[in-house]
């Protein structure tokens, strides 16, 4: 039988983990493009925007919709796969662990 303080020092151990793993992910990248390459979004592994890159030649003043839709897409894809990171290290981080609870989301 799991003693109190064993207890403790398991939850001590996911917190330090967590904390730890808050940094990493905020070192990691995702990047991702629409249009061809014309947009380009590159996002940390908690989904924050990093960078925006647009191609002149889709700047187009009379086509403003097009160049919305196209970075609405890049951004959208970027934070999901940052998501999708997230999700996988939380994976691994709780294998193996006898935790009663779902893990609370760091993004």
């Amino acid at each position: 039988m799991t003693s109190f303080q064993q207890i403790l020092q398991m939850g001590q151990q996911v917190q330090a983990r967590l904390s730890q793993l808050q940094t990493e992910l905020s070192n990691r990248t995702v990047t991702c493009t629409s249009g061809g390459g014309m947009v380009t979004v590159t996002a940390d592994g908690r989904g924050r925007i990093r960078e925006l890159r647009i191609d002149r030649g889709v700047v187009d003043p009379q086509d403003i919709e097009m160049l919305e839709d196209l970075v609405l897409a890049a951004v959208s894809e970027a934070q999901q796969r940052a998501q999708q990171l997230y999700e996988e290290e939380m994976r691994k981080l709780a294998g193996g662990l006898p935790l009663p609870f779902q893990l609370p989301n760091m993004l």
